[in-house]
């Protein structure tokens, strides 16, 4: 395994870290959850990430129950806070009401006593920034979170964040956790060159575009009935990189990753990697296989012709931009 440090901070993470969205509590029984994340653990992975909204907490319940027995030491906890998570009105938001009252429920959840890494869902444009940054301040100087960061907000939102905690004097963001792939390349315009300046790292989800950089999805033909985007629930999260540019380009990415000997998924991840203010791409392995197969993503030799290879495709192939 191969660990970076978190923006600024001293917080070292594994590259490659277990995510739970659409999968703990939802998609996958407790069995394989268990199965799954003791795998990660012994490969190295210390990095956990989820949320207070995932499955409306039972991701969080499950992780509190499969960490019982695992010393706290040895692992990074990651969640969030944001989403609704009731039907009141303070039930949603960064408020400080809800940031405090949610981290609360999150860590009852969780089995601990506090995480290390809270995280602002997204930018909550109702709530005074200075509000909210108050509110992780006062979390972190009371041992609930020893970190906090935030999820895909704009590069003019963390300015602003930043430069407002050292006006103040309060503890700034180490991470932001945009969507980030070889299809959807929004953040390297202006976030990642701001993160850079302000200090903070990227946890990036979405490093497979939903599981369409595995190579499962093809033009003109049907998705596998135990995919993603067959799922009435969950396909509108797949839909965004089905065009047929996107697929196109995926079915050719795939052909240069084989001539090295890696799978689509290595090549993708390794891709994201290769940028150094990316500390770790979140995956959400159905099972242990998959997990050692994006594990070996490690072992990629992306050198320049490989990244030239891989940029001339892209540079023919229409990129989201968030």
């Amino acid at each position: 395994m191969q660990y970076r440090k978190l923006g600024n901070s001293g917080l070292a993470v594994s590259t490659i870290s277990l995510g739970s969205w659409l999968t703990f509590g939802n998609s996958v029984s407790e069995a394989e959850a268990s199965n799954r994340i003791r795998h990660a653990l012994d490969t190295g992975i210390n990095l956990l990430d989820t949320a207070d909204v995932y499955d409306m907490g039972e991701a969080e319940r499950l992780l509190g129950r499969m960490l019982a027995d695992v010393p706290r030491k040895d692992y990074v906890l990651a969640t969030k806070c944001y989403f609704p998570t009731g039907d009141g009105p303070n039930d949603r938001g960064l408020s400080r009401k809800h940031v405090f009252e949610s981290i609360d429920a999150s860590l009852k959840r969780l089995g601990t006593d506090y995480v290390d890494l809270y995280q602002c869902h997204r930018y909550d444009p109702e709530t005074p920034l200075v509000e909210t940054i108050e509110a992780m301040n006062d979390l972190v100087r009371r041992g609930k979170t020893l970190y906090w960061g935030v999820s895909a907000w704009t590069a003019n939102q963390l300015r602003q964040c930043v430069h407002a905690c050292r006006e103040h004097g309060y503890t700034a963001p180490i991470s932001n956790q945009p969507p980030y792939n070889m299809l959807d390349r929004g953040i390297e315009h202006d976030v990642i060159p701001a993160c850079v300046e302000l200090g903070l790292g990227q946890i990036v989800y979405s490093p497979l575009a939903q599981g369409v950089l595995t190579g499962k999805y093809r033009r003109g033909g049907s998705p596998p009935s135990d995919s993603r985007a067959a799922d009435p629930q969950r396909g509108h999260f797949v839909e965004r990189y089905l065009s047929d540019a996107m697929l196109d380009a995926v079915t050719r990415l795939a052909s240069v990753a084989a001539d090295r000997g890696h799978s689509l998924a290595q090549l993708a991840l390794a891709w994201c990697l290769r940028h150094k203010n990316v500390a770790s791409v979140i995956v959400g392995a159905k099972n242990s296989a998959q997990l050692d197969e994006n594990l070996a993503a490690l072992e990629v030799d992306l050198d320049e012709e490989l990244l030239r290879e891989v940029e001339a495709i892209l540079a023919e192939t229409p990129s989201r931009t968030g």
